[in-house]
């Protein structure tokens, strides 16, 4: 595949994942895919690898400028669950969180940093110990040269739900001036990156994250907020193995093979 093809792809990629993220007007939290449908038996094709060297990295995280941070979380559409937006004051920029995440394929361990995104990482931990979370299947899986991403975090399994508050984008985006150029060149996001879905419209980030688990290479307009223990990469390549269903026409779609978060439990 030429640079210039991948550029086009992950272009048409990048919308589809924008356009997951989105509040829905829902409440239903049990209105997800079903995980009972039958499973598949036979694994796909690995994508082709890709070169990434003519591609970014993503810029180093920068130095917290202060031990705490005021963050914004503004009402967006109707919660999926019945949730709080978490304090907005005096929120943690330093050190780390632990969420750990159950699900029906084997653990996932999150490693979230609080100085990269304060504001990201406050609200994850707020959803965790709501239990948002639990009980939601991941509903978009991506299986493709230069893209390769499981997404979750929306209750309703349809890729409209949130948590009926919005917040804007932290680094890598803020790495950047307003208007620089490489806002909208492709960058790569590395294997074991936990990032934010949003709509491409500022304070668009809610609930919806994905997980990546090969190089992917995408703007760097998706907040990266920590990363995925190697346990919990294994998890997700042994259910990325079966591909998916093809539903969405940008590319991927729902797991051929079902993965629902049972618990996520913020460690003490």
């Amino acid at each position: 595949m030429t640079r210039t093809s991948l550029i086009v792809g992950v272009a048409a990629l990048a919308l589809a994942l924008a356009g997951c993220s989105g509040d829905s007007d829902s409440s239903d939290p049990d209105s997800g895919t079903d995980t009972a449908a039958a499973t598949p038996t036979a694994t796909v094709d690995a994508p082709p690898p890709v070169d990434m060297s003519s591609y970014a990295a993503l810029p180093a995280v920068p130095s917290a400028a202060s031990a705490t941070v005021d963050c914004t979380y503004t009402p967006s559409g109707a919660p999926s669950r019945n949730v709080s937006a978490p304090e907005a004051s005096g929120v943690p920029a330093e050190g780390r969180a632990a969420v750990d995440l159950e699900t029906t394929a084997g653990p996932i361990g999150l490693d979230l940093d609080r100085a990269a995104a304060p504001c990201t990482t406050h609200s994850f931990v707020s959803l965790a110990e709501q239990g948002y979370f639990d009980g939601t299947d991941c509903h978009r899986l991506v299986y493709s040269p230069g893209m390769q991403i499981l997404q979750c975090g929306d209750p309703t399994g349809t890729g409209t739900g949130g948590p009926g508050y919005g917040f804007d984008n932290e680094y890598p985006t803020t790495a950047f001036d307003a208007n620089a150029a490489e806002l909208a060149q492709p960058a790569v996001y590395p294997r074991g990156t936990i990032a934010m879905a949003n709509t491409g419209s500022p304070g668009s980030n809610g609930s919806q994250f994905f997980l990546v688990f090969a190089d992917t290479v995408l703007p760097p307009q998706y907040t990266a907020f920590g990363t995925i223990s190697e346990e919990g990469l294994t998890t997700i390549e042994s259910i990325a193995v079966y591909g998916d269903d093809g539903s969405m026409a940008a590319g991927g779609g729902a797991p051929a093979m079902p993965i629902s978060i049972e618990t996520a439990t913020v460690a003490s």
